[in-house]
Formats: C-alpha cells, structure tokens, sequence
C-alpha cells in the first residue's frame, strides 16, 4: 500500500531539511513524497534539487505561483499516485521513524478511511523540550462544533477519500484544514482510528496562534467551516477550545 506525503513550501530552506530527513528515515518503503513550492526566493528549490536524487524516483515536486498553502496541498494530492495520503508541513518533522510503519497496517481493515495520532511542539533551537503536547485521542465528531479536531498534521485518509468529498477550500484565511474535517466528519460520515503515537514534531509560531489577530481569523473560519456543512455552533462554543488547550502545554 503506496503513501503519498504532501508537503507545501515557501521560503522554507531554514527548516525544509528536517522535514526531507525524517521522510527518508521512515522504515515503511513504499511512500512517495510530493513537495509543492511556491516559487521560493531563498533556496528552498536547491535544497529539494540536492535531496532529490537521495529518495530514488519516490520524491516528486514542482515551483510555481499558488494562491497559498491549501493550493498548494490541492496540488500535491492531484499529484498524489498513493493509496493513502498525508500532510507534513515544511517546518515539521515526523518525530520517529516508524510513524508510517505504526499507521498502515490500520488500513487493512476495509471499514476505515483515515487514521490520526498525536503531534508536539518545540521551540525551534530546543528540539528536546516538549512544550505542548496535542493529544487526539479525545476527539468525537460532535466536538467540532467546540473547535476540537484530530491533529491535522497526524491525519491520513484513503485517497478515494478526497475523490469524494473534495479538495481543500482555497478561500479560507487559515481553518481549510478544520474545515475539511468538519466536512470529512459530519457530512460524508468516514471512519477513522486513533491510534497513540505522537506522529509529529511541530515548531511554536505557526499561521493559526502566530499573533491576536491570527486567532480572530481562525475563529471565524472555525464558525463558517461548520455552518457551511450545516455543524451548528457559534463564536463561543468555538472559543471554549482555548480554556481546554491551557492543559497542552508542558512548563
């Protein structure tokens, strides 16, 4: 069973070789790994050229203009030829390298169409200390409507998955990831397994908790995804998430 990882680029040359490495060190063989680039300024491009040759026919990637990273992802899964497929974004890494080893043998089971873990957070320069710890193994589809979703970047589904239900929405600010689970959860119903391994290690300062106003915009993005798919909530049932996180993190 063939898994396609997706990771989407701009300017990433100061974190991109964490995220190459640990695909290469995955023990899972049959894995192609597909980096979209936004036509990077910075040597994100050379970095992909020199690993290239490393993953022996299994990396494929292109550089030009998108209209952001959820583009970007839609590309990569047009791109994907893997029966199962993935996100890790360019400034993450897979914390172990048995992460694809740990979820395949889930998608024998005919019944399920998606698997998700666990992701940590680090400092970037402290790559030891863990400082917040996102656990997935509470979510139910009914906590959407509060803000809750598996870790996005723990999240893998059946190709046929995305055939059905469609891509990511481009017009969203930033929550297309919570989107799609919303509609992946609530409206086309799939089966997914937890399982308890933390998938990802992710670094502090990402697009969603950047700054005030960031929050703001993923908070409206949260409400519309769920009114769209016809989820109610609303801005405080969707704020309420925050109170919970507090447990996350690690002093």
């Amino acid at each position: 069973m063939k898994v396609s990882i997706v990771t989407a680029t701009y300017n990433s040359a100061r974190t991109l070789r964490d995220a190459l490495e640990s695909v290469l060190r995955q023990t899972y063989n049959d894995i192609e790994y597909i980096v979209v680039d936004g036509l990077s300024t910075d040597g994100t491009v050379d970095i992909i050229r020199q690993y290239e040759p490393l993953f022996n026919g299994r990396l494929k990637w292109i550089s030009e203009k998108d209209k952001g990273i959820y583009d970007a992802m839609n590309k990569g899964i047009r791109m994907a030829t893997g029966d199962v497929v993935g996100m890790l974004n360019s400034d993450d890494y897979f914390t172990s390298q048995d992460v694809v080893d740990s979820f395949i043998s889930v998608f024998h089971d005919p019944s399920i169409d998606a698997v998700f873990g666990d992701v940590h957070y680090i400092h970037d320069g402290n790559p030891d200390k863990c400082v917040r710890y996102y656990c997935s193994k509470g979510f139910k589809p009914w906590k959407l409507r509060f803000g809750f979703m598996p870790a996005h970047p723990s999240f893998y589904c059946l190709r046929k998955v995305f055939d059905e239900a469609g891509l990511y929405k481009t017009d969203y600010a930033i929550g297309s990831d919570y989107e799609m689970m919303v509609r992946l959860f609530s409206v086309h119903k799939i089966k997914a397994k937890y399982l308890k391994k933390d998938f990802v290690t992710m670094r502090m300062g990402g697009v969603s908790t950047r700054n005030f106003r960031s929050r703001l915009a993923l908070i409206g993005d949260d409400v519309r995804g769920c009114r769209e798919n016809g989820v109610y909530t609303n801005t405080f049932m969707i704020c309420s998430k925050f109170l919970f996180k507090l447990f996350e993190y690690r002093l």
